[in-house]
């Protein structure tokens, strides 16, 4: 074995190491359910071990190829695409009842649909967002243990470095995994718990500002978001309704609370493409009236921008609001990865559609229409686009009308 070959070997254990002990936290005697590329089988196989060292019950691993997957939309009969089989979103609500906890590789080709109708895949998302929704109020409340992490495919690396030798394509993909990951040849799992640390500050500084909007200014964007009354600023990992500290999405940099439903007005234009399920979209410009969208345009993808907003009434309205400062690790690799799990976490961000009832004291304990109530989103899709620049400032609005900043310039302004 060559010297890159050990290092690259120590490495992806580490890497596999820190999503099974900091990502989902397995606990002895858990079950977990990885889902993953099949191109990623190599790492995979490196996760159940990890898994099962750290007194897993049972690891299931569901692969996924983006061949079988666009096949669908190429042959499949026109009301298939409304269809999404009962006994699988069954199947995920009774594994999150018996507290299994569930690991995603979530990489999409950003090119996986091009030449569909967009119509169709729009209409196969929200099938399965229906089939799922007692799965995902698991997920929304944070009743379980989940993260959504990343591993090179083919597809992926060729779009995103494009501009190197396709040969190294996938070797320079996994160095800047490991990177943002804060996997770098030392104790990865100490690395995270400072990180953590530091967000968790912020969030806390940000709880006790209390504010009680945000006023966004940067080219293209003027917009004001209410936050919710008795909202919660989070950020790195927080423990679940099981009392286990997980971290939900690795890599993170951001810190993120709940908007007031009706509380957002003006327009917001995004500053990277959006990879909306496997369709780009880019250029976006939004207009909001008391919380809901009313208009919208897109250099490129608007269709995909209108099926979105089409899945249900939430989809019209915030779920999210998140702050990442411009000067921050993955920010300044200066790359765009046509994955919202990396590019949200270069930049500050919104989010369309459901919101996080942790978000808001309280909020885990509520029904929906109690949700909706206290100004909560509902929806079944949650969908994150990137608004953060060297040109945005924000101003942050006390309980008592005084007005400071927040973000200078694209960074914190404290």
């Amino acid at each position: 074995m060559s010297s890159f070959e050990h290092s690259f070997a120590t490495l992806l254990e580490q890497y596999a190491e820190l999503v099974v002990k900091v990502g989902v936290n397995i606990q002895k005697g858990q079950d977990l359910l990885v889902t993953a590329p099949i191109e990623t089988l190599e790492f995979t196989r490196l996760i159940a071990q990890k898994a099962y060292a750290a007194g897993a019950n049972y690891v299931q691993v569901d692969f996924e190829d983006d061949n079988i997957t666009r096949s669908r939309f190429e042959h499949g009969s026109d009301d298939s695409f409304d269809y999404y089989p009962k006994w699988k979103g069954d199947m995920m609500e009774r594994f999150a009842e018996a507290g299994g906890a569930t690991l995603t590789i979530k990489v999409p080709d950003p090119d996986l649909y091009n030449g569909i109708e967009a119509t169709k895949v729009s209409r196969a998302t929200k099938a399965a967002a229906e089939a799922r929704k007692g799965y995902s109020k698991y997920t929304r409340n944070h009743d379980i243990s989940w993260c959504l992490i990343k591993a090179p495919t083919e597809a992926w690396a060729n779009k995103v470095f494009a501009d190197i030798p396709e040969e190294d394509r996938i070797n320079v993909m996994w160095d800047t995994i490991f990177k943002m990951n804060r996997v770098d040849g030392g104790d990865a799992v100490q690395n995270w718990k400072e990180h953590i640390e530091t967000l968790n500050k912020m969030s806390e500084l940000l709880n006790q500002k209390n504010y009680k909007s945000l006023h966004y200014r940067a080219p293209g964007t003027d917009l004001k978001i209410e936050l919710v009354g008795n909202h919660i600023w989070g950020g790195g990992g927080s423990e679940n309704k099981q009392g286990v500290y997980t971290v939900a999405n690795m890599p993170t940099e951001e810190v993120f609370t709940m908007p007031k439903r009706s509380g957002v007005n003006g327009y917001v234009s995004s500053t990277m493409p959006l990879n909306l399920n496997g369709q780009l979209v880019d250029q976006m410009r939004i207009t909001f009236k008391d919380g809901q969208v009313v208009a919208y345009t897109a250099a490129s993808g608007e269709e995909h921008l209108k099926n979105l907003f089409a899945t249900d009434e939430g989809a019209r309205y915030l779920g999210e609001v998140a702050l990442v400062p411009h000067n921050s690790p993955i920010s300044n690799l200066n790359r765009i990865f046509y994955n919202t799990g990396i590019d949200e976490n270069a930049s500050c961000h919104l989010a369309v559609g459901s919101a996080y009832p942790f978000n808001m004291k309280g909020g885990t304990s509520m029904s929906n229409e109690e949700l909706l109530k206290h100004e909560c989103n509902v929806s079944l899709t949650h969908v994150d686009f990137m608004i953060g620049s060297a040109e945005l400032d924000i101003d942050g609005e006390l309980q008592d009308g005084t007005i400071e900043p927040v973000f200078r310039k694209g960074n914190w302004a404290f």
